[in-house]
C-alpha cells in the first residue's frame, strides 16, 4: 500500500502554535454556536415606526427561542443610510443584523447617486417580516375629508399644501400623487417620524403618508384621518377607507420589512436567521399583531425567495422614483 509523506518546515511548525492562540475576531466564526453572545439588530430610523416596532417583537421572540439578548439599537439618519453603513462596517458573524426597509433596500439605491453600499452586494435579507402599504394621513380637524378635496384645494392655492416625510415610503407616494394629480405642493424632510407628527398636527404640514403600523395609534384615536390607503384592494381593518387607485386608477404604493446580514455572514448562520424569523412572524400571538394591528401580509420564505423578493422591490421602487421625478441626491 502506497503511503504519503507529508513534510513541515522548521518555520510552518513554529507557526503552528501561534495559530492556535488568533485572537476571536481572527478566527472563523463557529456558526454551530451562534448566539454565544448577545445580538443587536440595527433599527436605521427613530424609535416609534413600523420597522422599529416589528423588530423589537421579532427580537423578542428570537431572544427567547435562543436565551440571549437580542439589543434594538436605533441608529436613524439620511434616509436610513447612517445605521445601514454601521451594519456593513460592522463584522459578519451574525451578532450585528439589520432592520431592512424599503427606504434601505429598494428606493435609495435610486434617491441617492451614491448612499454608500450596495444592497445586493454587500448585503443578504435572511427573514421577510411582512408588506403593507400607508395612509394618507390629515389631521383629524383637517378641512379635507377626501383627496378630491385636497387635489381641489391644491390647484387652487399653488405651492400651499406641504407633506412631511421620513423616509422614502413617506416621501415618494406624495410626490406621485402630486404628478398623477397635476398639483404643487412643497415637501418637508424630518429625521424621525415624533419630529413630523408635531408639525403634523401644529400645521406646519397638512398631509403626510405614514405606513399602516406607525400610523395606527393615531388613526384609531381619531387624531388623524385617512383619506386614502396605498394598498391594492381596501383594507378588512379599514373598509371604509378608499385606495388610492379608486381616485387614480392604478396607484399603488407598497413596501415591505426584513431583516438583513452582512454578505459574508456564514451561510449556517443565515440558515438558523431565516428558520428563527420565519417561525416568529407565524406565530400565534405575533402574527395576530401583525396581521389585526398593523395590516403586515407576513411572508415566511427561504434565503432564495428572500433575495428574490429583495430584487423584486428595487425594482418596483426604481419605478415609483421614476414618476415621482425625484433627482438623486
Amino acid at each position: 500500500m502506497p503511503t504519503f509523506r507529508v513534510s513541515l518546515s522548521r518555520r510552518c511548525l513554529l507557526a503552528l502554535p501561534a495559530l492556535a492562540v488568533l485572537p476571536a475576531p481572527l478566527r472563523s466564526v463557529r456558526a454551530e454556536t451562534w448566539p454565544a453572545k448577545p445580538v443587536h439588530i440595527v433599527v436605521p430610523f427613530a424609535p416609534g415606526g413600523s420597522g422599529d416596532i416589528t423588530a423589537r417583537l421579532v427580537g423578542k421572540y428570537m431572544e427567547e427561542k435562543t436565551g440571549q439578548p437580542f439589543v434594538i439599537d436605533n441608529k436613524p439618519g439620511a434616509n436610513g443610510i447612517v445605521g445601514v453603513l454601521a451594519v456593513k462596517s460592522s463584522p459578519p458573524d451574525g451578532y450585528t443584523l439589520m432592520l431592512a426597509t424599503t427606504s434601505t433596500n429598494a428606493a435609495n439605491i435610486h434617491m441617492y447617486k451614491n448612499p454608500g453600499y450596495d444592497p445586493e452586494k454587500d448585503f443578504q435579507v435572511v427573514g421577510v417580516i411582512g408588506s403593507s402599504g400607508a395612509f394618507l394621513l390629515v389631521p383629524a380637524d383637517s378641512p379635507h375629508k377626501t383627496i378630491a378635496d385636497l387635489v381641489a384645494y391644491a390647484n387652487a392655492n399653488p405651492g400651499k399644501l406641504n407633506f412631511g416625510y421620513f423616509n422614502a415610503s413617506s416621501q415618494v407616494p406624495s410626490e406621485v400623487l402630486g404628478k398623477r394629480a397635476g398639483v404643487e405642493w412643497t415637501g418637508v424632510a424630518y429625521k424621525a417620524i415624533g419630529n413630523a407628527w408635531s408639525d403634523f398636527y401644529g400645521g406646519a404640514i397638512q398631509f403626510m403618508f405614514v405606513d399602516l403600523t406607525a400610523s395606527r395609534g393615531q388613526v384609531v384615536a381619531n387624531k388623524a384621518r385617512p383619506l386614502a390607503i396605498s394598498l391594492a384592494a381596501r383594507s378588512a381593518l379599514y373598509p371604509d377607507v378608499p385606495t388610492l387607485g379608486e381616485t387614480f386608477p392604478g396607484f399603488v404604493s407598497t413596501g415591505f420589512l426584513s431583516v438583513a446580514v452582512p454578505k459574508a455572514t456564514p451561510d449556517e448562520i443565515k440558515q438558523k436567521l431565516n428558520t428563527l424569523i420565519n417561525a416568529a412572524i407565524f406565530s400565534p400571538d405575533i402574527n395576530k399583531r401583525l396581521t389585526q394591528e398593523f395590516s403586515l401580509i407576513p411572508q415566511a420564505m427561504s434565503l432564495e425567495q428572500c433575495a428574490e423578493e429583495d430584487r423584486v422591490e428595487r425594482a418596483k421602487w426604481a419605478e415609483y422614483v421614476k414618476i415621482a421625478k425625484i433627482e438623486p441626491q
